[in-house]
């Protein structure tokens, strides 16, 4: 979408507008120290966390900014944050 000076533009929010676009890190689990305690979920300020089917969770990475949170308070040290590969 271009941007034209005295433009307007409707207003969006981040569940209608992907957002990981610009991330420089992206985090990543070690499925086998995730002790599913959910605190990644919880505490992801952009709800890229997502649940799966077997108790562990998985990065939507349409909507992750790599802000490192998730990895940060993980206990278990099961989220490591990698550099993206554009």
């Amino acid at each position: 979408m271009k941007i034209v000076p005295g433009a307007v533009c409707e207003a969006g929010t981040s569940r209608a507008n992907k957002t990981g676009g610009w991330r420089t890190f992206k985090p990543v689990y070690d499925y086998d120290k995730c002790i599913k305690c959910k605190l990644c979920e919880l505490l992801c300020p952009d709800s890229a966390v997502k649940p799966r089917e077997d108790g562990y969770f998985e990065f939507d990475y349409d909507f992750c900014k790599g802000c490192g949170i998730c990895a940060n308070e993980c206990p278990k040290d099961a989220i490591t944050m990698e550099l993206e590969e554009k």
